[in-house]
């Protein structure tokens, strides 16, 4: 008998993979593609639109014809800030322009100076000024830079929901992805900003779609539900936020550290936007406050210098233990530490100004390390923490397997529950959890998450 299935596509800027999971939830099957980027017009590297459209498709084929699943729902995570421009025919019109493309700084200063300044709209937006990954800003961009083309434009699709038009042809926008740093959306109205509708670029955006709501197509032989795709932040906090009702905080850890507090709901703060805090809009439309922290870049390079110094392989941490004696010896000397610096939006630690021939072991400068991170990650936590009764931390991603990190996050906040939290695919089981009612008649597992508890020792860093 044909086993019942939903596939999900993850769309990552490098990896590109898609899923077939069970009713339990489990991996039954994967494939994954990486592909080259291409350039745009002016020679910025990006996404080749045309080849990821033709890898999704095939793919999509191809499972649907396995005799041995029961295809019964798609959906689609991918990353944000990235618009895929459709003309009336739903032809692409202008590259997939990456949202590290430098921004115009003639047009942002149009375009702040006529709407209120930078403080007042990312007060609005909850959207710190971050030229093209606003993605709003790259419409406003097109209407002033390529005004002809900008007509053609039938409608503007975030990437996910792009993917899900591959198969549905029908075009919607979705509330995790305009509500996720774009400058499009007024948190306190609840609607789009005014600049959109004054400025017209809200005839260029789909209608609203529900983000747990899908729809019914027949392709290759087989009727399914189709979702019209997440944000990938957005879905990899599904998992936890349909598993655990207490309030908590999910510290998702990566190149960027990010926490996320659902049970947040107080305005941004001056304070907070200085230091790189957004809000997300759930699946089921809460927000989300968040806090990024540019510390996984940072533990790479300084690791790697670590490695260098003491003429050991780059992952020699992988394996390494907690050492509570080194981590006191350290803390007791903290008046070397060097003080913390910001370097545009990379936060930095301080560590790279650290003499490493002060420590006597690789061990003793990774311990350093760590410590020198956790201040700024404590900083950044807590900013999303204030006035809340969160009291317990989840920390999925690469740091959650690092044992000194999660000893000395518990360190950090003793008077919270700290738990290294696995979920495997997080992204991809959010969004196929946002489509459970669609396609699986069984409960929600209780077994999505895999926890492991550290306990606050007697050293506070």
């Amino acid at each position: 008998m044909a086993i019942p299935v939903i596939a999900v596509f993850d769309v990552g800027k490098t990896n590109k993979k898609v899923f077939f999971f069970d009713q339990q939830y489990k991996i039954v099957l994967e494939r994954s593609a990486r592909f080259e980027e291409t350039v745009d017009e002016d020679g910025d590297p990006c996404e080749d639109i045309n080849l990821l459209s033709s890898w999704i498709k095939e793919r999509l084929r191809e499972l649907a014809s396995l005799k041995e699943f029961d295809l019964k729902a798609v959906n689609f995570s991918a990353y944000g800030a990235s618009f895929v421009h459709i003309d009336e025919n739903g032809d692409p019109v202008t590259p997939l322009y990456n949202y590290l493309k430098p921004y115009p700084e003639e047009l942002k200063k149009q375009f702040y100076g006529q709407y209120g300044g930078e403080l007042k709209m990312s007060t609005e937006t909850a959207s710190p000024v971050l030229g093209s990954l606003n993605s709003g800003m790259q419409l406003y961009r097109l209407k002033y830079e390529k005004p002809e083309l900008f007509k053609k434009i039938e409608y503007s699709l975030h990437l996910p929901q792009y993917l899900s038009y591959l198969i549905t042809r029908k075009a919607y926008s979705d509330i995790t992805s305009i509500g996720c740093h774009t400058g499009l959306w007024d948190f306190s109205k609840k609607d789009y900003h005014r600049w959109v509708k004054e400025e017209g670029i809200i005839e260029k955006l789909a209608p609203l779609y529900p983000s747990d709501a899908a729809l019914e197509v027949r392709a290759e032989g087989k009727k399914y539900f189709t979702g019209v795709g997440l944000h990938d932040s957005s879905a990899a906090f599904i998992p936890f936020i349909t598993s655990f009702q207490k309030p908590f905080v999910l510290l998702s850890t990566g190149t960027w550290c990010v926490s996320l507090n659902a049970f947040n709901s107080s305005p941004l703060t001056e304070e907070e936007l200085k230091n790189d805090c957004l809000c997300y809009i759930s699946f089921r439309e809460n927000f989300v406050k968040a806090s990024r922290l540019f510390a996984g870049n940072e533990h790479e390079q300084q690791s790697k210098r670590i490695a260098s110094h003491f003429n050991v392989a780059t992952g020699f941490y992988n394996r390494m233990l907690y050492n509570s004696e080194i981590a006191a010896r350290l803390k007791a000397e903290s008046d070397i530490v060097e003080p913390a610096r910001h370097s545009g939006d990379l936060i930095t630690s301080g560590f790279e100004n650290r003499d490493l021939s002060l420590f006597t072991s690789k061990e003793e400068a990774y311990h350093q390390l760590i410590m020198d991170l956790l201040k700024m990650q404590t900083k950044s936590t807590k900013l999303v923490l204030n006035g809340t009764s969160v009291r317990r931390i989840f920390v999925d991603g690469g740091f959650s397997r690092n044992p000194v990190y999660m000893n000395l996050l518990a360190a950090a906040f003793p008077e919270m529950e700290v738990f290294a939290a696995s979920v495997a695919q997080a992204t991809s089981i959010g969004a196929a959890l946002a489509l459970h009612n669609h396609w699986n008649s069984n409960p929600l597992p209780s077994s999505i998450i895999d926890l492991k508890y550290y306990s606050a020792s007697e050293l506070t860093i």
